[in-house]
């Protein structure tokens, strides 16, 4: 990453830095679902501003917080702490002038601003969004799930929680927020229930896309992934791709528009969007949850406004209701009372940027009361995607955000819930998603799904992974050779409590805590378990099993007596 100090008060060498403003041909479509596409913004066709990526150098935490709630500044969520910088977009002459006059220190980040002055020349109707082909529109996420009900009916249906609030204002325009909920519905529950959501803030493009194909890796691989199969049979997955679907539509123009098509608050906001000045409500600053608490504006036009009132907005309303109905209140009125170590269900809603998993609280610096719980998911998580995992409003970590859907879900109903800040770019780079944030977040979004039944004690046991079952496909009665490797100690963090490997165990066709599920122990292959690795090996007796495919779950165990998350093979019999 390339950076360039500028300690010059001219307005003239910004200028040049910024570039001459471009124009864009805006087309207007029509949703998968029937909606019509939001009208595109006044002026959308004038030439507008380019932006600059920068690092802004605080003084110390009181600092950071006053940047974030007495400035007009757009702040973004990726601070580092180490170095003593947080991310700003800078928009205009002024800002950067007001900055150096306060004696600030502030880097231009090259490659992200080359990137943030790119200007999209047109747009045509469900072909992605223009340049970032990689990332599907609103229309086209619609017609995604609308496939993917319709060649798995079994599997997967579509729920329609809410509407947004363009279309609350006009039938005719906005979108309906559609839950795409994924489960074997032959399977009765209850289940254990994993909610993620995406795009609640619209400019940041990889959180849909994440969202979406998350759900079709576990449809398409239902049958054929052992995983996949197992998690859909005995678990719940409800995914909301599009979250702020009226302020997406704004973004896909090539805006920096963060916040929801609410236009009633500030008649007097910028029209295109400014990326620190343009109409709507932050939805990730309107939950209900100590709201108001700190790190949100109560100016209309500010890129944190948190809105009139606590969930005044539709797109909140719908979101917390739908949580409200798919997971039990699991915690205590007040602020102190934790959820119960046996607390059920995961909330993820993701984000970019920062390369964080961040989680509650962020309304206050105070730890949680589940605070060891959290942070052993979150490290885990972060193992997987190469993030750091931290307390968002925790002094090293972010800052004082309230409102959060996060803070509401865990403050409300105890679920482990968390935000990961995903990559390094609000549109970043199709070649950096396919290669890099989509495959690491992919599979801490799997290694969640896995950990929703019981999120505050099984990340603490040891993964099983590398399951094989050789042969794979037999005859009846023949002998199966199952072997795995139980390791104890994939967290972010060195600070995580590891233990030696004490046992393993497998189970057939159904998770061990299923009711009437015999489990069958696993040996050591070096014939002790003395270590945090482990080679673990069985040898399985087909005899009286039906023809057909069969799924068996491996579960690993450490010295404190955790038992981690199981994963799963495939065995065959002919």
């Amino acid at each position: 990453m390339q950076l360039r100090t500028i300690r010059r008060k001219s307005v003239l060498a910004l200028s040049a830095l910024l570039g001459l403003a471009s124009t864009m041909v805006l087309v207007a479509g029509c949703s998968s679902d029937g909606a019509a596409a939001p009208e595109a913004p006044a002026e959308a066709s004038a030439a507008r501003g380019d932006l600059l990526v920068t690092h802004v150098y605080y003084k110390d935490q009181a600092d950071l917080q006053r940047m974030v709630d007495e400035t007009d500044l757009d702040v973004l969520e990726e601070v580092n702490a180490e170095e003593g910088w947080v991310a700003v977009l800078i928009e205009d002459a002024k800002q950067y002038d007001d900055l150096i006059a306060q004696g600030y220190r502030v880097d231009i980040v090259e490659r992200e601003s080359a990137a943030a002055r790119k200007k999209t020349q047109s747009m045509e109707a469900l072909a992605g969004i223009p340049g970032y082909s990689c990332y599907r529109t609103v229309e086209e996420t619609n017609t995604a799930i609308n496939t993917l009900v319709s060649d798995h009916p079994t599997l997967a249906k579509v729920v329609t929680i809410g509407k947004s609030w363009k279309k609350v204002q006009n039938s005719s325009q906005g979108y309906d927020l559609r839950v795409l909920k994924v489960t074997n519905s032959a399977i009765a529950g209850p289940k254990p229930v994993f909610f993620l959501m995406g795009a609640i803030h619209a400019r940041e493009y990889t959180t849909a896309e994440t969202a979406l194909r998350f759900a079709e890796q576990m449809v398409n691989g239902y049958g054929t992934d052992a995983d996949a199969t197992w998690l859909l049979d005995h678990y719940e997955l409800h995914v909301l791709p599009q979250t702020n679907p009226d302020g997406r539509k704004i973004a896909e123009q090539g805006y920096y528009q963060r916040k929801n098509g609410n236009n009633s608050n500030g008649g007097s906001c910028s029209n295109p969007p400014q990326s620190s000045n343009q109409y709507g409500t932050d939805l990730n600053r309107n939950s209900s949850y100590k709201y108001a608490t700190g790190g949100s504006s109560s100016q209309a036009c500010a890129e944190t406004y948190r809105g009139p009132s606590a969930a005044s907005e539709p797109e909140t309303r719908a979101v917390q209701d739908y949580i409200a109905s798919i997971f039990p209140d699991q915690r205590g009125p007040n602020t102190s009372d934790p959820a119960p170590s046996t607390a059920t269900g995961v909330l993820i809603t993701l984000h970019s940027y920062a390369q964080k998993v961040l989680y509650p609280w962020g309304w206050s610096a105070s730890a949680p009361p589940n605070a060891a719980g959290l942070a052993t998911l979150g490290r885990k998580l972060g193992f997987l995607n190469g993030y750091s995992a931290c307390q968002v409003a925790a002094s090293g970590c972010m800052y004082v955000a309230s409102g959060g859907t996060d803070d509401w879900s865990y403050g409300e109903l105890g679920v482990a819930s968390y935000t990961i800040e995903m990559g390094t770019a609000f549109f970043e780079s199709c070649s950096s998603f396919t290669s890099t944030v989509a495959p690491g977040n992919l599979a801490a979004l799997r290694y969640a799904f896995k950990a929703a039944r019981r999120p505050y004690q099984t990340p603490s046991g040891p993964d099983s992974l590398e399951v094989v079952a050789s042969p794979s496909t037999v005859t009846a009665g023949a002998k199966v050779t199952l072997t795995a490797k139980a390791i104890d100690g994939r967290y972010s963090s060195t600070s995580e409590a590891t233990q030696n490997i004490a046992a393993a165990r497998y189970s057939v066709g159904a998770p061990s805590w299923v009711s009437g599920t015999t489990t069958v122990a696993m040996s050591a292959s070096d014939g002790a378990f003395n270590a945090k690795t482990e080679s673990v090996t069985a040898s399985i007796d087909t005899s009286g099993w039906q023809t057909g495919r069969h799924i068996v779950l491996v579960e690993s165990q450490d010295a404190s007596g955790n038992w981690g998350v199981p994963s799963a093979v495939f065995i065959n019999v002919q």
